[in-house]
């Protein structure tokens, strides 16, 4: 499993198309795709990305008030992601937005999206097998 993580149109998307250069199924939350469906979106013989993290995790936080259970709710999901690349040997890449760098939000909402993104990125960051930092367009592998 592949990490790309970077701020807001910092070239993650771009980098990851050119780094696997084969056909690529996208399950994006910015076309309105639930990520719990993502193998209705897999096809056969080509990678999978996912992306959208933020707007997945914020959809989670209007219907549990547990920071602790959405989390919870993510790392399994992350763990099942683990275990279909381990089977089907094709790789699953998340792109997750890097949200915050320090700053802290004064609405609570924001708040909390900030906070349960990172500890979700910090998960994906310890299951992945490979880690990206993107910037500028440039990538940094930190894993």
């Amino acid at each position: 499993m592949q990490l790309f993580i970077g701020g807001a149109y910092c070239g993650k998307r771009k980098i990851v198309k050119t780094i696997h250069s084969g056909e690529l199924c996208w399950v994006s939350s910015y076309y309105n795709v639930n990520f719990t469906d993502w193998k209705s979106y897999r096809q056969h013989d080509t990678a999978i990305v996912l992306e959208g993290w933020e707007k997945w995790i914020m959809d989670a936080l209007q219907l549990e008030q547990n920071d602790d259970s959405i989390r919870q709710f993510f790392y399994s999901f992350l763990l099942e992601l683990k275990e279909e690349e381990r089977e089907k040997g094709k790789e699953i890449v998340l792109i997750m937005l890097e949200m915050g760098r320090g700053i802290v939000p004064l609405n609570e909402q924001e708040r909390r999206l900030r906070d349960i993104a990172g500890w979700i990125s910090q998960d994906a960051a310890k299951l992945a097998d490979e880690v990206y930092y993107v910037w500028h367009g440039m990538r940094e592998q930190v894993k």
